[in-house]
């Protein structure tokens, strides 16, 4: 089924790598094995290698006879947590510490004596409150204006994810700039925001907005996005990066698109934030959901396999052994979705 039919019939499916995510390795076998399950879309940092490397995995999984998926490039208008990194001085860490922020990180980016592998990290966070001593800090990445085109021109996405928050109308207006003084065509344009103000917000403006405060800033994209000749598509961030903490996260995701539907403006509506194996089964008959994007889960599901075939000295998708447990874990996540 093509990207755009998927979308029409309730059956859309996204891998989100990481907007943070630079682990090569890992994003070539992520993109190889979950393209060959027939996810839809993949959603990458917005690097030339990273870029490199997923389309590898892809070319690996069109060998096996899958339809390629769209590449989707993640971009930002703004400060995001999708956009930044931990980092912390390891040589400050008193020799008795426990480590509850290596216990608590999903990636393993933090191991040993040598701080936080940045080629690993995605930006969860929570490892920021788990230090006793709150010596990590949080860095945001993001990429300069001047470099936008430039890179859209080289890598060629197939489409685009812009990551936005109440308040940066002004921010969103000039990176839809950027993408159009890239001359590239895209598929589709996703907007990514959910309940959370921009830190420009004012003090007492800074509780989450409600689902019609919302749509008045996705009416606001709506129009700059048509104005530019992109098609949208708005990506319902219920709860952040935590799809992989429980089950009850999945409910943050529906719920927001449960209130925000009736006052939406047109284009399909995608679940993320807190998606997991129990998303699919809380919608309603009839609740409008174009589909799903699975990060934090897609990738936690894996990581175990990834890490035992880079100790064997082998890529998962290659591997005999690990291949087919990759393949069944997957095909759990997504195949509901896929044949719903």
């Amino acid at each position: 089924m093509s990207p755009e039919a998927a979308l029409r019939q309730g059956r859309w499916v996204k891998l989100i790598c990481g907007a943070g995510n630079q682990d090569l390795a890992a994003i070539e076998d992520l993109c190889a094995l979950y393209a060959q399950a027939g996810v839809h879309c993949i959603d990458i940092a917005a690097d030339a290698a990273v870029a490199a490397a997923a389309r590898r995995g892809m070319d690996w999984a069109e060998g096996q006879g899958a339809r390629r998926p769209w590449l989707m490039l993640s971009l930002s208008d703004g400060d995001d947590p999708h956009f930044r990194k931990a980092q912390f001085d390891p040589n400050l860490c008193p020799q008795d510490c426990p480590r509850p922020c290596q216990r608590v990180c999903p990636a393993e980016a933090i191991t040993g004596n040598a701080g936080v592998l940045a080629e690993r990290c995605y930006g969860c966070g929570r490892c920021l409150p788990a230090c006793p001593l709150g010596l990590i800090q949080e860095e945001q990445h993001l990429l300069p204006a001047e470099e936008v085109p430039a890179l859209l021109q080289e890598i060629r996405p197939d489409a685009v994810e812009l990551h936005t928050q109440a308040g940066r109308q002004e921010a969103f207006r000039e990176r839809l700039g950027q993408l159009e003084a890239s001359g590239i065509p895209l598929q589709r344009l996703a907007i990514s925001c959910g309940l959370e103000r921009g830190a420009g917000a004012k003090a007492q403006s800074r509780a989450a907005l409600s689902a019609r405060e919302l749509a008045a800033e996705l009416w606001q994209r709506f129009a700059e996005v048509r104005r530019a000749g992109f098609l949208p598509l708005w990506q319902l961030d219920g709860r952040p990066m935590s799809g992989d903490v429980g089950a009850g996260t999945a409910r943050a995701a529906v719920k927001l698109l449960e209130e925000l539907r009736p006052w939406a403006p047109p284009g399909p509506l995608q679940l993320a934030g807190g998606t997991n194996a129990q998303t699919l089964p809380l919608l309603p008959p009839g609740s409008g959901a174009a589909g799903v994007a699975f990060g934090g889960m897609a990738r936690s599901l894996l990581q175990p396999l990834l890490q035992e075939a880079e100790a064997a000295g082998v890529a998962l998708r290659e591997s005999p052994a690990l291949r087919p447990q990759a393949q069944e874990r997957i095909q759990a996540l997504i195949a509901p979705w896929l044949t719903r």
